[in-house]
């Protein structure tokens, strides 16, 4: 059971807590009415990653059984056969789409069409996008904007278009931290974790990955003071958080080219105290400004 369970990711589906980041900067993530549909997307996002988690080891298994970390993966080990692993993916496609009905929201249909796109994108950077140096990465990216407009649809909140640049770069600095964890893997064994990794090298990744933390701070202090930002939340503080932000991308950059620890995002926020602290501290602080 617990291979099955390893299957599916679990650690992973802390990305889709970007679902709840509508209800959030709106003010609305204690309001029950806005919280549960939003909690039923979660899962359902949940299920339909799980999905695309199965059909990518499935694809991949030669390809992992070659590299250091990923032959330990289910499939590639031998623990989940390939016909159970497929069973796995269809079961997951299946109650993630079952689960959006629950939400009763009034845009349901919305929600079928950004579930079954953020599916079909997926699959396709799995067969043969992921092999295009800076597409795979951009990909990534929306991916993570389709969660924020599918928590937007549920409660038909208003997204700005300050969350959806921030969600894009954040997503996108992580997705360049991860290449630079591939790139160190192929320069130390001449193994290729990834097509893509031939169109990136050591100083591309550092300087992009620099930009994009710059690029982000500066979209993040905008929105702090902009000024429908602080007409809708009713203060002008909320740029008193941007320390944090500042503070965890350092740490990030920090674990990249200092400590060559940027993995895996996240078990760089499980296992990193001062990104937890960030994080904790940001939380904290903005739930302060605007709800107390």
């Amino acid at each position: 059971m617990f291979h099955y369970i390893q299957l599916l990711r679990p650690l992973q589906w802390l990305k889709n807590m970007f679902v709840f980041a509508p209800i959030f900067f709106s003010n609305n993530l204690l309001k029950p009415d806005c919280f549960w549909p939003t909690l039923v997307v979660f899962a359902s996002f949940c299920l339909i990653s799980s999905s695309i988690y199965c059909f990518n080891d499935l694809r991949d298994v030669e390809a992992d059984r070659l590299h250091p970390k990923k032959c330990h993966r289910p499939i590639a080990s031998g623990k989940v056969s390939v016909r159970s692993g497929y069973v796995m993916m269809v079961i997951c496609m299946i109650g993630s789409f079952a689960l959006i009905p629950l939400a009763m929201s009034p845009n349901t249909p919305y929600l079928y069409i950004i579930v079954a796109a953020y599916w079909l994108m997926n699959i396709g950077y799995c067969i043969r996008l992921k092999q295009i140096a800076i597409l795979d990465v951009s990909i990534i990216a929306v991916g993570f904007v389709m969660r924020v407009l599918a928590g937007g649809v549920t409660t038909d909140i208003w997204i700005s278009h300050w969350l959806v640049m921030m969600t894009f770069l954040v997503a996108l600095f992580l997705a360049f931290t991860k290449r630079n964890d591939d790139y160190r893997i192929y320069e130390q064994t001449g193994t290729k974790p990834r097509v893509s990794i031939t169109g990136y090298n050591k100083t591309f990744i550092n300087e992009a990955t620099a930009i994009i933390a710059s690029v982000t701070l500066v979209c993040y202090i905008m929105y702090t003071m902009s000024p429908e930002v602080i007409e809708r939340m009713g203060t002008r503080y909320v740029y008193l958080t941007s320390g944090w932000v500042l503070a965890g991308l350092l740490r990030y950059l920090q674990n990249m080219i200092v400590f060559g620890l940027s993995g895996s995002p996240t078990k760089s926020l499980v296992k990193d105290h001062f990104i937890q602290l960030c994080i904790l501290g940001w939380i904290a602080s903005f739930f302060v400004i605007i709800y107390l």
